[in-house]
């Protein structure tokens, strides 16, 4: 159990005591939500800096598999213990619940948690500003709670791009545990051969986008080499176990994404090849943050296949005196556009896999091992 550092922490333990208590006495009543407000309190409890206890998050979920209203009241009750704490060990407790809740909740949860707040936004979790100043080490813990709200802010964005969330890996009725799914190699290659086929029947834009949209994650996640320096607690560390399975949930999804991309590449426009090397800019701009904070050695190939793909490169040359778009395509050169007079056309392209070449459209850690 964590001691109180200085006044103000002592106060907030007896605060949440006195909280505690008063919840225990109402929940005796048959009152849903006084239940929901004692789990939630107990699981972001101020006086301890460890995360909440595995049980502690089932009793959390468990709500999820009641009554719509009890779901919404459930997000709606730890949106209000995130908000009105000024204490760094409770926001980060608040955000693992919330994480959860994106991994293993029920959809009527998870469904709850995307609406709310009803206008969203990208500060949707509104903690880009916060600061605990208790002391030196509250202090720093403080930089975490800022990025780790950027990077659930950035799964939720995500999951609006693709329809899911990246980190979610059980789609069933009962997503609360993944035993089942996780040994079960039959269901997990189901799934991937599922998601390849929706991804081989997008549109390039749309296939552009989703690449863009899971590449924003990882810059985001990339930024946790910053915390480097951060002291390693046990709560700490629960928050980077966590993202780092994102991350390779994200990349799981990029490889279907860029072996798509493989196959039409040929088929992109101008405009669209060079939003695509922009982005796989971004990407190989994380390698080395994310090497050295993952100390990810499967990851590899993955950035091979990235490496490929960079190999499409655009360029300026000259005709006449006047500067050219310059596109090399698999050992070929030609021009694209003008830069001083671009005729763009909306001609007929090919968008899908190069497996269904006869549609056309009109064109428009180191955290780990403690």
């Amino acid at each position: 159990m964590g001691r109180p550092k200085n006044l103000r922490g002592f106060f907030e333990i007896i605060k949440d005591k006195a909280t505690i208590s008063k919840e225990i006495i109402i929940s005796k009543l048959p009152n849903t939500t006084s239940s929901l407000n004692l789990a939630i309190l107990r699981a972001t409890s101020s006086e301890q800096s460890t995360p909440p206890h595995e049980n502690q998050i089932i009793s959390i979920l468990s709500f999820g598999h009641s009554s719509r209203n009890t779901a919404s009241s459930c997000i709606e009750s730890l949106m209000n213990r995130l908000h009105h704490t000024h204490n760094s060990y409770v926001s980060t407790k608040c955000l693992i619940i919330i994480h959860n809740i994106i991994k293993r909740g029920s959809f009527i949860l998870q469904d709850q948690l995307s609406i709310y707040p009803s206008n969203g936004g990208k500060n949707y979790l509104n903690l880009s500003n916060f600061r605990d100043n208790s002391d030196q080490e509250t202090w720093e813990l403080s930089s975490l709670v800022r990025w780790y709200a950027r990077i659930l802010e950035s799964l939720l964005l995500t999951s609006r791009v693709l329809g899911f969330f990246v980190s979610s890996e059980f789609k069933g009725p009962d997503s609360d545990y993944f035993l089942y799914y996780r040994s079960d190699k039959h269901k997990r290659d189901a799934d991937e051969e599922h998601e390849k086929e929706k991804v081989s029947a997008l549109l390039n834009e749309e296939l552009l986008k989703e690449i863009e949209v899971v590449v924003g994650l990882i810059e985001e996640i990339s930024k946790a080499s910053e915390l480097l320096n951060l002291k390693q607690s046990k709560l700490v560390c629960q928050v980077m176990n966590l993202v780092c399975e994102d991350f390779y949930s994200a990349q799981k999804r990029i490889v279907i994404r860029l072996n798509e991309v493989k196959e039409r590449m040929s088929n992109f426009s101008f405009g669209e090849s060079v939003e695509f090397n922009c982005v796989m800019k971004r990407l190989k701009n994380c390698e080395e943050k994310v090497l050295l904070l993952f100390l990810n050695h499967e990851g590899i190939g993955f950035w091979d296949l990235v490496d490929e793909l960079m190999k499409e490169k655009i360029g300026i040359g000259k005709d006449g005196g006047r500067s050219v778009m310059v596109m090399s395509r698999k050992g070929r050169s030609s021009e694209s556009a003008r830069y001083d007079q671009r005729d763009l056309k909306l001609d007929d392209f090919r968008f899908s896999s190069g497996r269904f070449d006869l549609n056309r459209v009109q064109s428009g850690s180191r955290f780990l091992n403690i």
